[in-house]
């Protein structure tokens, strides 16, 4: 019994002398941090969401050439991409497309020259003068008819026009407060999208707006009209997604 006890003793006292000679290593911290650590559900939907947004960035190329060979213009028909280019700039995407935008606008500043006594309809006559004039493309401001009120739509773009007055263009001041007058009481006859982009242009015109606030409210109101190309629709909200997530990241980053 007393040689056990004593094999007990020597055990214990051998334990305690390993425990006292155990030296503490001090390891520099791990290069992978926690990473290892995370769940698989939270890996799982890392990976989904960067397969989600490779794919919508591979949408995003393959819309972005759709919409750049819209732009390509025909000399024989200058003005068949008014629509578009007047469409492309409110939708905040026109910065892609800058080079095609300028090369159009070229061609249809030289037809309009070259073709200054055609006749074009108050809506027309509008969208081209503010395309040429915003770029600084020297154009005339000529005369609006005022019996061409019931044109709502080309009102509306007369008075986006009138903000691109310079100095002593009567003509233009004139038309800003004409129009302003009438597209006041259209407001509450017009149905929407025409309503909405009415109001929004009353409270806030093109010319003294930011292009991704117009955007914002403007994605909306163009998904109204049947006339505007779905490609360009769905390109222009990929945008909008894409560059809203680029500003989250660099937010995020400047917080760190």
């Amino acid at each position: 019994m007393s040689s056990q006890n004593s094999a007990n003793l020597v055990a214990t006292q051998d334990n305690k002398m390993s425990k006292e000679n155990r030296h503490l290593a001090d390891f520099n911290p791990n290069f992978w941090g926690d990473i290892f650590l995370s769940s698989l559900a939270e890996m799982v939907c890392f990976l989904s969401v960067n397969i989600l947004y490779a794919k919508a960035h591979l949408q995003y190329e393959e819309l972005k050439q759709q919409v750049r060979r819209m732009l390509v213009i025909s000399t024989d028909k200058p003005y068949q991409n008014l629509d578009i280019i007047d469409a492309i700039q409110p939708l905040g995407v026109a910065y892609h497309f800058e080079k095609e935008i300028e090369d159009a606008l070229h061609i249809i500043y030289h037809h309009h020259c070259n073709n200054a006594q055609i006749d074009d309809d108050l809506y027309i006559a509008s969208v081209r003068f503010r395309l040429l004039r915003e770029p600084g493309f020297n154009v005339c401001c000529g005369k609006f008819k005022e019996s061409l009120i019931s044109d709502v739509k080309g009102m509306l773009e007369l008075y986006e026009v009138a903000h691109f007055q310079l100095h002593e263009e009567t003509i233009l001041e004139e038309a800003l407060a004409f129009t302003m007058f009438h597209l006041k009481l259209a407001e509450t006859t017009m149905d929407y999208p025409l309503s909405t982009q009415i109001a929004n242009a009353l409270q806030q015109p093109l010319r003294k707006s930011l292009p991704r606030l117009v955007a914002r409210s403007y994605i909306p109101i163009c998904e109204g009209y049947a006339t505007v190309d779905k490609n360009l629709m769905k390109f222009a909200k990929l945008d909008f997604d894409m560059v809203q997530h680029l500003h989250k990241e660099e937010l995020s980053k400047m917080n760190r």
